[in-house]
């Protein structure tokens, strides 16, 4: 190793130094999906990261989501896949296969990718100690034609769900422990029927429920966005709100954004939205200087 490959080296550990003595014991929330989750290079960068925080004494928590591998599947069996505002129309039997993918196939992979990168890692689902609590979700679907009517139509789409409550003493059982909790996104109700919930909204429930120091979103894009297309980061709630009213912040990625503030005026420290497709996303997010993605906080 050459003079110079030694001092950069050197230096990336000493910029990591005091963030891993600010965070050690702290418990970091991370939603793990999109490129990051499919790209093999990707899948053991993110595995080596959330090792590495553990090792160092932060607590990672995964949940993870598995769209595209339910998709996939459900093409497979020759059934097709249908949404409305974004959701899954999901039927018992695409719910069978939510739970299949979900709970089964891709829960086990993370876990097994997580162990081969030198962690331990334990599965569960939301329904694993009732670790979720889930009622039905309802949309409400104005009248297009008619917007000045003020009725509006209810739209059930199956065993799509909300979180009503939390349960941690599933993951407190881990939380001195060496296991690293992967969860997947299936809530139950009181009737013990199963739900199929947004990966999103479980992690910042799971983090608001544990005071979680942060709640990371992993994303195919770089951050939230100015008008001239700048990654903005260090924002406030009064300035993501901001953002909001004055369109900046529209489309696909306002569901992010609202679960991200959610979570901070809920008690997570802070909200980090960061690009999966970069290698190492979550330690370069929160061991340097400058981050990679946008931070949102309270104040």
């Amino acid at each position: 190793m050459d003079t110079t490959s030694a001092h950069d080296i050197a230096r990336v550990l000493i910029e990591a130094l005091p963030y891993i003595q600010r965070f050690a014991g702290t418990t970091v929330v991370i939603k793990y999906g999109g490129n990051a989750m499919e790209n093999e290079e990707l899948k053991n960068s993110f595995a080596r990261d959330v090792v590495m925080m553990k090792q160092v004494g932060i607590n990672p928590v995964i949940v993870h989501g598995g769209g595209p591998q339910i998709g996939s599947l459900l093409e497979r069996l020759g059934k097709e896949s249908k949404f409305i505002q974004g959701m899954r129309v999901t039927d018992r039997e695409t719910m069978d296969v939510v739970q299949m993918v979900l709970g089964g196939l891709v829960n086990k992979d993370i876990v097994n990718l997580i162990q081969h990168n030198g962690g331990q890692a334990i599965g569960l689902t939301g329904k694993d100690g009732r670790l979720i609590k889930a009622r039905k979700m309802l949309l409400n679907a104005q009248d297009e034609n008619n917007p000045a009517l003020k009725t509006s139509e209810i739209i059930d789409i199956g065993h799509v769900g909300e979180v009503q409550g939390i349960d941690t003493r599933v993951i407190d059982l881990f939380a001195g422990s060496d296991f690293i909790p992967v969860i997947a996104p299936i809530g139950v109700d009181d009737d013990g029927v199963s739900y199929n919930i947004n990966a999103d909204l479980v992690a910042g429930k799971v983090a608001e429920v544990l005071r979680a120091e942060k709640l990371i979103l992993l994303t195919n894009v770089a951050g939230l966005k100015d008008k001239q297309g700048k990654v903005l980061t260090g924002l406030s709630a009064d300035r993501v709100n901001e953002l909001i009213k004055d369109g900046t912040i529209h489309g696909g990625m306002l569901p992010k954004i609202a679960c991200a503030l959610e979570a901070v005026e809920n008690g997570v420290h802070t909200s980090h939205i960061i690009d999966g497709r970069v290698s190492h996303a979550v330690l370069l997010e929160i061991l340097t200087d400058k981050g990679i993605g946008t931070l949102i906080s309270k104040d």
